[in-house]
């Protein structure tokens, strides 16, 4: 991850070279663009270490196209790739694969969290996603545990599921509008790891992405949300009162990153100062973990030879 002092954090390790060579792709699969070091890995939040959002740059590019319109030809270049994988995947469920993808989405107002829901997923198959956004809880909800909402959303097998907001709002607003005891708070970010490795368990690969926005990013954006009558709507005089809030919820995401970035389900911080990036980022990392899972076509059950035969009679 890029930091604003020009110097790479501890997720900018080396890449593993140990381990079986990979599986060759499927043939029709575009090949991948070779790079000494995956992205999930320049990107990923190490284990335990609480990150400095304040020296972390969110207009940085790590790794990424040099400018915007090679980026844009770049995301559109994944489009292929990722539609292959997708449908590899919802293909393997429909012989018993129970391994899916979630995507969870986490940031500031402003930060993209709609905009890679609409660009990035965009490039799949609607058909195989599921899309849940998270809200203030309803009186329903309350009345039960934080995970139960959660667990209701989650993707069936061979589906690549997108949470915009998710488990960690529990973690973050209830920080930082002190809605429940410290206490508390401090045994959610447990109940939330054992909850993820849970998913890991039972074949749920979790890509987890905070988009970090600088503060001045964001008032631009909200800026021009009111100067524009056709986004208006996005906008809530609340959000000024949460962008009064911007301190105490970086230490909250802090906080969140340092205890919940796990060898099961760590975070990525993406930089999402740049709309461009941020999507050619996630798009990669959606493909980099979609590579990784490797999902297969199942092999025919029935005589394909005889069923050929058959129809060429007909």
């Amino acid at each position: 991850m890029a930091r604003k002092d020009g110097k790479r954090s501890k997720g900018g390790q080396q890449a593993r070279t140990s381990g079986p060579p990979p599986r060759a792709a499927p043939e029709g699969t575009p090949p991948a663009t070779p790079r000494a070091t995956p992205l999930r890995e320049l990107l990923r939040v190490p284990e335990g270490e609480r990150p400095d959002l304040r020296r972390l740059d969110p207009a940085a590019t790590p790794a990424g196209p040099a400018e915007k319109a090679a980026g844009l030809a770049a995301i559109t270049e994944l489009a292929d790739p990722l539609a292959a994988l997708q449908e590899r995947l919802f293909a393997a469920s429909t012989a018993g694969d129970r391994r899916r993808l979630l995507l969870v989405l986490q940031g500031m107002d402003t930060s993209g969290k709609g905009g890679t829901v609409k660009h990035v997923i965009g490039l799949f198959n609607p058909a195989g996603c599921r899309v849940e956004s998270f809200k203030a809880p309803t009186p329903d909800e309350r009345d039960h545990p934080f995970l139960w909402r959660i667990m209701r959303a989650l993707p069936r097998p061979g589906e690549i599921g997108i949470f915009d907001r998710s488990q960690y709002e529990d973690v973050l607003v209830a920080r930082v509008r002190e809605l429940v005891p410290q206490s508390l708070l401090d045994r959610r970010y447990g109940q939330i790891n054992r909850f993820e490795e849970s998913l890991v368990d039972d074949g749920v690969t979790v890509v987890k992405v905070f988009l970090h926005i600088s503060h001045e990013e964001q008032r631009k954006r909200l800026l021009a949300r009111l100067a524009d009558p056709a986004k208006r709507w996005k906008f809530s005089p609340s959000d000024i009162d949460e962008r009064a809030l911007w301190p105490a919820y970086q230490e909250a995401y802090e906080l969140a990153l340092e205890h919940c970035s796990t060898a099961a389900a760590p975070w990525f911080i993406v930089p999402a100062d740049r709309k461009w990036y941020r999507d050619w980022a996630i798009s990669t990392l959606l493909r980099e973990h979609l590579e990784a899972i490797d999902p297969q076509y199942p092999t025919a059950r029935f005589d394909v030879d005889e069923c050929r035969a058959s129809l060429i009679g007909t």
